[in-house]
């Protein structure tokens, strides 16, 4: 036991001796469970911005706003002319569209009313922009055209004394056009099921499992490097001819290196839960999946450390293989996005059933029961890795 803790704290004592290691220890996992984890959120109102310059201040352009402002793809804002157009020019807003001075109902009904809709091309957000004016404007004209039939029909009834008059019972008409338009009865009806979904998604939280078993993989596997350092620099042969055999060796450095990444592990759960307000359901099935998950990686770092002949080397291939296997495996997207026959051929890959079973548990509201089947198979990669790495495992 004594060379066991000396093997724990000698190796602990390494790893940490350079402040690079506290970087990748602690500072980037936790920035980019921030950035990434904060950016996944859907955003409140996921409407196209449309600038809406109102130079008229007249009741036909209040109408065209009050009808703007009811559609459920884009969302107004009023704004002045200088500012619409200088961050349309900037391409911070996909869409402007300008009143001008003349767009009253006079000009309306002497069809001489215009609009000026700037669009930046080739936007999707644009086009969205353009068909929902588009649609307002339609309702808007089909206003004015039946106040227009109805002043029509009452100066054959009776002549109007002066222009005011005439023009308060067009404003009523049109008024009364609009209060039936949209009272007209709904020809699409649109059934939404009660059945709730019993998965409550939050990407923010998959975005930060997904990081956290990213960075807690790759120095897992970069125990291939301590493996490759000690037996460059001879310290390893020389370690094995005291009185200290290699399975305790093996035993400590891998235990120790487990036991680091539990700490980090936990760290990083208590930071995601107190900054990013992120729950992880039922916490001792989380910690059979991480455990076995950390087993797993230390165990092809194990094997990992067999293949490699120097320490440079041993550093960028467990880079690339943790970042594919986070990549591959759902850690950086969701997995359901990838093709049936990727989703398929990521099943060999560890990280793939670490991620199912810590999304079964967080997302999914799962207890042990629920997660035998990833700890089972974490278990058994941890087995397959560990006997391929201490049956090839070299002293030079």
């Amino acid at each position: 036991m004594r060379k066991l803790i000396a093997i724990i704290f000698k190796d602990t004592l390494v790893r940490f001796t350079s402040p690079v290691e506290w970087l990748f220890f602690l500072i980037l996992p936790m920035v980019f469970m921030l950035l990434i984890g904060g950016s996944t959120g859907a955003p409140a109102d996921q409407r196209v911005q449309l600038y809406f310059v109102d130079e008229a201040r007249s009741p036909l352009s209040a109408a065209l706003l009050g009808e703007l402002e009811k559609s459920s793809s884009v969302h107004v804002i009023n704004q002045d002319r200088a500012t619409a157009l200088s961050e349309f020019d900037e391409r911070k807003v996909a869409a402007v569209l300008l009143v001008p001075s003349n767009f009253t109902i006079d000009t309306m009904q002497s069809n001489r009313a215009e609009l000026e809709l700037r669009l930046l091309p080739n936007n999707m957000n644009a086009i969205i922009a353009q068909q929902a004016v588009q649609a307002v404007l339609g309702r808007v004209s089909s206003s004015v055209d039946i106040a227009n039939a109805s002043l029509a029909q009452a100066e054959k009834i009776t002549s109007f004394p002066d222009f005011n008059k005439r023009e308060a019972f067009f404003a009523a008409s049109l008024a009364k056009a609009q209060e039936l338009q949209a009272a007209a009865p709904v020809r699409l009806v649109e059934n939404v099921g009660l059945t709730q979904d019993k998965i409550n998604y939050d990407p923010k939280l998959n975005s930060a499992a997904g990081q956290m078993l990213t960075w807690v993989m790759i120095p897992l596997i970069g125990l291939s490097a301590m493996f490759a350092y000690e037996r460059q620099k001879g310290t390893l042969r020389r370690l094995l001819t005291t009185p200290t055999r290699k399975t305790t060796y093996l035993l400590g450095t891998i235990f120790g290196q487990v036991l680091t990444a539990l700490v980090q592990l936990v760290i990083l759960i208590l930071f995601s839960t107190l900054v990013m307000k992120v729950n992880w359901g039922d916490l001792p099935a989380l910690a059979l999946v991480l455990v076995a998950f950390t087993l797993c990686a230390s165990a092809l770092g194990t094997m990992v450390g067999t293949i490699v002949k120097s320490e440079g080397q041993a550093n960028g291939l467990s880079i690339m293989i943790g970042m594919v296997m986070a990549m591959m495996g759902g850690c950086w997207y969701p997995i359901e996005l990838f093709p049936q026959v990727v989703r398929t051929a990521a099943k060999v890959l560890p990280t793939t059933w670490a991620m199912q079973g810590v999304l079964d548990v967080s997302l999914r509201g799962q207890s042990f029961s629920g997660i035998t089947l990833e700890v089972f198979v974490l278990l058994g990669f941890a087995l397959v890795f560990y006997i391929i790495g201490v049956t090839r495992f070299k002293y030079e």
